[in-house]
């Protein structure tokens, strides 16, 4: 049931979007999330690229992924949500919410199955986006926000 205040809100977004300028990619402050370097523990890992791929046309794509989890969110059954967007480019390619099947006791436990969810959607996309004949610019970043407290 929309209500006027939803409207108002849509009004500000898209004044929003008016203001900025149009990017074919996210403007991201890398400088807000702490990088870490898994090399060390998966030296040998190389992406599965299939041979009968078709050649790829047009720009390459980049592709971002956020992640948030909201720890015992539901105050009935104390389960956490999950919250995943999947950009490419500009554009929101996955998105995924879904309450969690598990009660976590802890935000890291909630994180992790939710860094667990998106993974599992991030290895199936450049395949897909392959296979389109759509080339991939790069890894696929993953962004999550944790809030101290």
């Amino acid at each position: 049931m929309p209500r006027i205040g939803h409207l108002e809100e849509l009004l500000h977004i898209f004044g929003f979007l008016k203001q900025r300028p149009k990017r074919n990619h996210p403007t991201i402050n890398e400088r807000r999330f702490k990088q870490y370097d898994w090399y060390d523990f998966y030296r040998d890992a190389k992406e599965a690229i299939p041979g009968d791929m078709p050649s790829p046309r047009g720009n390459a794509g980049r592709a971002h992924c956020f992640v948030d989890a909201d720890l015992a969110g539901n105050t009935v059954t104390r389960r956490s949500q999950t919250g995943i967007l999947i950009f490419v480019n500009r554009a929101p390619v996955i998105w995924y919410s879904k309450r969690q099947n598990t009660v976590e006791v802890s935000t890291f436990g909630s994180e992790i199955t939710t860094m667990k969810n998106a993974i599992e959607l991030i290895e199936a996309l450049p395949y897909k986006l392959r296979m389109f004949g759509v080339p991939i610019d790069g890894a696929i970043k993953i962004f999550s926000v944790t809030t101290r407290r």
